[in-house]
């Protein structure tokens, strides 16, 4: 018997993929239906959907479920949300499709199939509620509330059947692993505690700090990183996993910890979308989540730590994956190591920051990084990569 945390709801993986002997049948079916475009955010909720990284969803959201989920982070059925999955449309559309009809949700820009659902429902979300309650703000600059806004008038439920999973298995054939395949790698390594490492970004020695305290408390570590849209600047997927891939052979003791990949994309909602991060990992297996300084943050929107505290406001039942909360953590001269607020008492000046913008300057300029900032390994491979990006400009 598995001694893995439960599949979020307690039923259960509910991966929404039609099986393969009927997908060519339900393909053919759904170029008879009228065209759902959707947008590459709600692209991604129907993946994360197939694979079953969504259970305990059916579908996407109808009003009730959106307005609990917003104001209380629970469903209709009380089970623990705490975002809102839901799909729009504009007017015209809507009004063509009745309830209980099938509709085909297709890519937008490709127009590929991706997902038969069947409409139980039509309705009129309050945008600015919704950006209130899930992001904190209603800031159309914040990348997460600007999707929100631009979505169509009319929301449309129902239980999906998913028909693809777009280029995801293709793309990245070791990288892309369901939440089964997960739990199975972790009962075959033995590990009955995983924590999961989320990134959207190469790791630098901060975050080589964080898995390595998690080792120290749990089996293994999921490093589990973002494969879906991202922000204008964020390191591609394909040299992510190489710098990461990188760190692990050279700085990690083998089996210790697994590399993979999900279709999500970030809407960068803080400390809400930490929450989402912790049930998907549930889905997967891991009873931890690693949660640093501005988990899922954008901007100056959240506090550096609001994501370690909405894990307190939970009640009990809620997850089974819990935070594992780290301070910030950074190089300090004084203590000659690796360290976190919690456990350097020197100040700012002895501790080795650089953001995010003036490393991809020191790599684009070829200025050296430390390198108690990040390892040479990953330095290497990072500074190929937009050596190349400044001479294909």
């Amino acid at each position: 018997m598995s001694k893995l945390v439960n599949p979020h709801g307690g039923n259960g993986l509910k991966a929404l993929l039609v099986p393969s002997v009927e997908r060519a049948e339900e393909c053919a079916r759904a170029q008879g239906l009228k065209k759902v475009p959707m947008t590459s955010r709600e692209i991604s909720d129907v993946l994360m959907m197939a694979m079953g990284a969504y259970t305990p969803l059916d579908g996407f959201m109808g009003r009730e479920d959106w307005h609990r989920v917003c104001l209380e982070m629970k469903l209709k059925n009380n089970v623990f949300w705490p975002i809102p999955i839901t799909l729009s449309t504009d007017n015209k559309l809507a009004d063509s499709i009745h309830v209980e009809e099938e509709v085909a949700l297709v890519d937008g820009e490709s127009g590929e199939i991706l997902a038969i659902m069947e409409v139980t429902e039509k309705y009129v979300a309050d945008k600015a509620l919704e950006c209130e309650q899930v992001y904190r703000t209603t800031d159309a600059a914040h990348p997460g509330v600007r999707k929100v806004l631009e979505q169509g008038e009319i929301n449309l439920a129902g239980r999906v059947s998913c028909l693809s999973e777009g280029t995801y298995p293709e793309q990245y054939p070791e990288l892309y692993i369901r939440p089964a395949a997960a739990r199975a790698m972790f009962q075959a390594n033995g590990w009955s505690s995983v924590a999961a490492f989320q990134t959207r970004n190469p790791m630098q020695r901060a975050h080589e700090h964080l898995v390595k305290i998690a080792i120290e408390v749990t089996d293994g570590v999921f490093i589990h990183q973002v494969l879906g849209k991202l922000k204008a600047g964020d390191i591609p997927a394909g040299v992510r996993t190489e710098a990461i891939q990188a760190m692990i052979d050279n700085y990690f003791v083998p089996g210790t910890v697994i590399q993979a990949g999900y279709p999500i994309e970030m809407r960068y909602a803080g400390p809400r979308e930490a929450l989402l991060h912790a049930l998907i990992r549930q889905n997967y297996g891991c009873s931890h989540l690693i949660v640093g300084r501005d988990h899922a943050g954008v901007g100056d929107y959240y506090g550096p730590f609001d994501a370690h505290h909405i894990f307190d406001t939970l009640w009990d039942g809620a997850l089974e994956t819990r935070a594992l909360k780290i301070d910030i953590t950074f190089f300090c001269n004084k203590c000659y190591g690796m360290a976190t607020g919690k456990t350097c008492p020197h100040s700012d000046a002895d501790r080795i920051h650089i953001s995010g913008t003036e490393q991809r300057a020191m790599l684009a300029s070829g200025a050296d990084v430390p390198i108690e900032f990040s390892r040479p390994e990953v330095v290497e491979i990072l500074r190929k990569y937009y050596a190349s990006a400044l001479s294909a400009s």
